[in-house]
C-alpha cells in the first residue's frame, strides 16, 4: 500500500462470520446502506485511478475465492490477482475461477480439504479474537482499523502511535452507553 512504511499481511476472513459473530447485517443486506456503498465504492475507485468494477450480482459467495488464496498462499500479489479476477471485470465471480486456480497452481480440489477449510476458519475467529468486526480491516499493534476510508488514519498511527492515547482518545474510549435499542 503506498505511502505505508510496514509490511502488510493478508489473512482471508469469512464476512458472513464476522457478521454472525458480532450480530449485525452486512452492508448489502440493508437496500440503502448497499446503493450508498456501491456508488461509495464505484467513486472512490475512479477517484484513486484504480480499476474496479462490481461483479455481476453480488454479493455473492465468497468461500471459493477465500479459500483460493489460502491454499495459494495469500501473498499480496495472490490476494490482487483474486481481486482482479471479481472486481475489475463485471462478470460473475464464479467465471473463470477454474482458470484462475490453475493460474495460481492449485488445483480446485484441493479447495474442499480440511486443510483449506480449518485455515479459513481459524483466520476468521483469529480476527475475530482480536477485535475485527468488518473488511477490510488493519490490525497494527493491537489496534483495529474498519474500511478502506480508514489508510489515512492507518498512517497517521504508524507516524505517531500516540494518536490513539491523547486525552480525547482516552475520553471516548470509555463512554458509557446512555442508551440501547432492544
Amino acid at each position: 500500500m503506498q505511502g505505508i512504511p510496514a509490511e502488510i499481511t493478508c489473512r482471508p476472513v469469512l464476512f458472513a462470520g464476522l457478521l454472525n459473530r458480532w450480530g449485525q447485517k452486512g452492508p448489502a443486506e440493508i437496500p440503502a446502506k448497499r446503493r450508498y456503498t456501491y456508488r461509495w465504492c464505484h467513486w472512490w475507485a475512479e477517484h484513486l485511478g484504480i480499476p474496479f468494477r462490481f461483479p455481476a450480482a453480488h454479493p455473492f459467495n465468497p468461500l471459493p475465492h477465500l479459500r483460493l488464496a489460502l491454499a495459494a498462499g495469500p501473498t499480496r500479489e495472490v490476494v490482487t490477482r483474486i481481486f482482479d479476477a471479481i472486481w475489475t471485470t463485471g462478470r460473475d465471480a464464479a467465471e473463470g475461477f477454474n482458470e484462475l486456480c490453475h493460474e495460481l497452481k492449485v488445483s480446485p480440489e484441493q479447495l474442499g480439504t480440511a486443510q483449506v477449510k480449518d485455515a479459513l476458519k481459524k483466520s476468521t475467529e483469529l480476527a475475530a479474537s482480536r477485535g475485527v468486526f468488518g473488511v477490510p480491516s488493519f490490525v497494527v499493534e493491537g489496534e483495529v482499523f474498519w474500511g478502506a476510508d480508514s489508510i489515512e488514519f492507518v498512517k497517521a498511527f504508524l507516524a505517531d502511535p500516540k494518536v490513539l492515547t491523547n486525552a480525547e482518545m482516552r475520553r471516548v474510549d470509555a463512554l458509557p452507553v446512555a442508551a440501547a435499542r432492544k
